[in-house]
C-alpha cells in the first residue's frame, strides 16, 4: 500500500512503515517556542528534572507576540527566556529579529523532510518547505526539549488539489487557503494532514506556499504539507512525494483559476465570501 507525504515522513524518521492511525514516538529534527508559550515550556522542562535541552541547536526560542514587553510581568517573561538560553546555550531571537515562522525559514531552522515541533498553533507553515511541523502545547514542547522526541499518532491525510494555471488578477495563497477553509470548515480537518497538490500549487512562491500551510490551523488539522513540485530554494534536499496508490480520508478537487479574491467575515475563518460583494463596506475592526 502506498504513502502519504505524513506517513512517509514519520516512516524514515522511525525507521519503519507506519500509516494513518499508528501509534508511534518519533525524533525531532528542531522545536521552537515564543514568549507567549516558552515561559511555560521551560517551567515544564524543570520540573521533569531537565537540566540540559536534548540538543543546544535544536532548540528555539523567539521573543515576538508581546515584543516590545507591554508590562513589567512580560518584561520579566522575556528575561526568563533569555536566561534560560545562556544557560543552555541555545539560539535565542530577541525583539526584532522577526515572526517565529519566517524566522525559521529564514534561518534554515527547519528543512524539507524534517519533523518540527513549535509551540504555536501556526507551526505547520513550515509545511511549506515539504515537512512535517506540528503545533503543540507548552508541556509537550518541554518534553520534546528534554528527550528530542515525540508521541504521535499518524495522521490520515486530505488531497487537496488546487489545478489551473492562471490565478485571477489580486488572487494570492491567502484567496487559494480561503477557499479551501470554506470548504473544508473549521472542523473538517481534524488530527489531519492536509496535502496540497496541483499544477496551481507548484506554480506558487515558498512564501505562497507558507500562507496555505499556516491556514491548517484554521481548519483543526494536525499539519498541512506541500507537494514539492516547483518548489524553489536557494540549498539542496531531497523532496518527499505521496506515491499514486495513497490512501486519503478524502480527495477535494478546486479549479484555482476560477477563485476570486476572498475575505472571511466575523465570526468564523469558514465564513467566506468575495471580496467584490463587500465593496463600501465600513471596516471597525480588523
Amino acid at each position: 500500500m502506498g504513502q502519504t507525504i505524513a506517513e512517509k515522513i514519520l516512516s524514515k524518521h522511525i525507521g519503519k512503515k507506519v500509516f494513518a492511525g499508528e501509534l508511534c514516538i518519533v525524533p525531532v529534527d528542531g522545536c521552537m517556542a515564543t514568549d507567549t508559550t516558552a515561559p511555560l515550556a521551560i517551567k515544564a522542562f524543570k520540573e521533569m528534572g531537565g537540566t540540559k535541552v536534548y540538543d543546544k541547536n535544536k532548540v528555539h526560542l523567539i521573543i515576538d507576540h508581546a515584543a516590545p514587553a507591554p508590562n513589567e510581568r512580560i518584561a520579566n517573561l522575556h528575561n526568563l527566556m533569555r536566561s534560560f538560553a545562556i544557560e543552555q546555550d541555545s539560539s535565542l531571537y530577541d525583539i526584532g529579529s522577526g515572526i517565529c515562522h519566517q524566522v525559521m525559514v529564514d534561518h534554515r531552522k527547519v528543512k524539507p523532510g524534517d519533523v518540527f515541533m513549535g509551540a504555536d498553533s501556526h507551526t505547520p507553515t513550515y509545511g511549506a518547505l515539504n515537512a512535517l511541523a506540528c503545533g503543540v502545547g507548552s508541556t509537550d514542547l518541554a518534553a520534546v526539549m528534554l528527550t528530542g522526541k515525540i508521541w504521535l499518532k499518524v495522521p490520515q491525510s486530505i488531497k487537496v488539489i488546487l489545478s489551473g494555471k492562471k490565478l485571477q488578477p489580486g488572487v494570492s495563497g491567502k484567496d487559494l487557503v480561503l477557499e479551501v477553509v470554506k470548504q473544508l470548515t473549521i472542523s473538517g480537518a481534524k488530527y489531519q494532514s492536509v496535502e496540497y497538490h496541483g499544477e496551481a500549487v507548484a506554480a506558487l512562491s515558498l512564501s505562497q506556499r507558507m500562507v496555505l500551510c499556516n491556514m491548517v490551523a484554521e481548519m483543526g488539522a494536525k499539519t498541512g504539507i506541500v507537494s514539492p513540485e516547483g518548489l524553489e530554494l536557494s540549498y539542496e534536499f531531497t523532496p518527499t512525494y505521496a506515491d499514486a496508490d495513497a490512501v486519503y480520508s478524502s480527495v477535494i478537487e478546486i479549479d484555482a483559476s476560477s477563485i476570486l479574491p476572498k475575505i472571511a467575515i466575523p465570526n468564523s475563518p469558514d465564513d467566506v465570501h468575495d471580496v467584490k460583494n463587500y465593496v463600501g463596506t465600513k471596516i471597525s475592526y480588523a
